[in-house]
């Protein structure tokens, strides 16, 4: 990783993609884990039972909005990619980007293991490779780099619709869609073993699959990529697009057209995040679609961004509020200033040394966006 700072954030910066980035982050490292740690009190009330619900996911087949997070991750980057990488299409000498590429994918990769692959256990039993979101958004950055600097737009399209076909594919013809029968899962277990994550040794020092644990990614890259690439198409039309309000239209009619393809997909193919179903990926997609299109007409096209701008603090810095929301636990840091409250609050207790964590880091991130200090992989 890098470290900019400056002094001023460049003009030419799409704010609707700094804030909706923003959006996602703090409902991911701040809200969430608030809400959920105060709402548990008040679950058999109905208004917070459906909300517990919209912010966990899914059991198996099926979406709810925090199912959304992880694939408008992976399109956001996607997003920001025709404006990055505009600097190297025409440059014959490609070795400057595919190193800073092969810089991204290694550090992504390794920052996942850190965050959820056990690397720091420094115990090879304990560890886990590829079980990560980051690993997720390193492994279709690059698939979606080599497709952004090698093909036309019209390639890009087919290599896209083709690698969802294959992923669509391997899955209907290879297995089901059940928990145990899906061909992604039994490519996970062969290739991955027993670094998969969800892997678990008995007293007699073996290993075995556990029963809880779906998440599939080796496979799982093919439609990875094809987020990843929604994001880029969007980002296209937003960067090389002259009239604004065409753009937040043509972001708004695909939005609209992939949900429906989801949906009438989903009668074959069910849709799965854990697996990252083909009907998910187009379902999701045209969620993605339809934020980026809103978050762009109101902000980028209306100009209105008034209350909003502060989520740029998470957005500006996303791979680092990430990081730390998921490594660094302020919750003792609280405890010590805040240990006279437990008389008062009671239950609550556990909740609000939550809400001071997720605060001192919000802190944090204020204090870096205002010396214009930005990490950047």
């Amino acid at each position: 990783m890098n470290m900019l700072q400056s002094r001023s954030i460049p003009q030419d910066r799409l704010a609707s993609l700094d804030i909706l980035r923003g959006l996602d982050l703090f409902m991911l490292v701040f809200f969430q884990p608030v809400f959920v740690a105060f709402a548990r009190h008040g679950a058999e009330l109905p208004v917070f039972s459906f909300l517990l619900n919209q912010f966990g996911h899914a059991d198996w087949a099926g979406f709810t909005a925090w199912d959304l997070v992880m694939p408008l991750f992976l399109f956001m980057v996607g997003t920001a990619m025709p404006f990055s990488f505009e600097k190297y299409l025409t440059n014959p000498d490609k070795m400057f980007i595919y190193r800073k590429i092969a810089r991204r994918f290694i550090i992504l990769f390794i920052l996942g293991a850190v965050v959820q692959g056990k690397l720091l256990s420094f115990d090879p039993k304990e560890i886990r490779i590829y079980t990560n979101t980051l690993q997720a958004i390193a492994v279709g950055y690059v698939i979606a780099a080599m497709m952004l600097l090698h093909l036309s737009k019209r390639w890009q399209i087919a290599i896209t619709a083709l690698l969802l076909i294959a992923y669509w594919a391997l899955l209907t013809f290879l297995g089901d869609f059940s928990q145990d029968g899906n061909f992604a899962e039994k490519v996970d277990r062969t290739i991955l073993g027993r670094v998969r994550d969800g892997v678990f040794y008995t007293e007699d020092g073996i290993w075995h699959f556990s029963d809880s644990y779906r998440y599939t990614w080796i496979l799982t890259s093919l439609v990875f990529g094809v987020t990843t690439m929604f994001g880029v198409f969007a980002g296209q039309i937003m960067k090389y697009g002259t009239d604004k309000l065409k753009n937040s239209q043509w972001l708004l009619m695909i939005g609209i057209a992939l949900l429906l393809a989801g949906w009438l997909l989903s009668f074959q193919t069910p849709i799965i995040k854990k697996i990252w179903s083909a009907s998910m990926t187009l379902w999701s997609g045209g969620w993605c679609f339809l934020l980026m299109a809103l978050f762009y007409y109101v902000i980028d096209y209306k100009g209105r961004s008034k209350g909003l701008n502060w989520l740029k603090i998470y957005g500006m810095n996303s791979i680092l509020a990430y990081t730390l929301g998921m490594v660094i636990n302020f919750r003792s840091v609280a405890k010590s200033l805040l240990w006279g409250l437990e008389k008062y609050t009671g239950d609550y207790y556990d909740a609000t040394i939550t809400l001071a964590n997720f605060l001192i880091l919000f802190l944090i991130l204020h204090f870096m966006y205002k010396l214009r200090i930005f990490i950047k992989i």
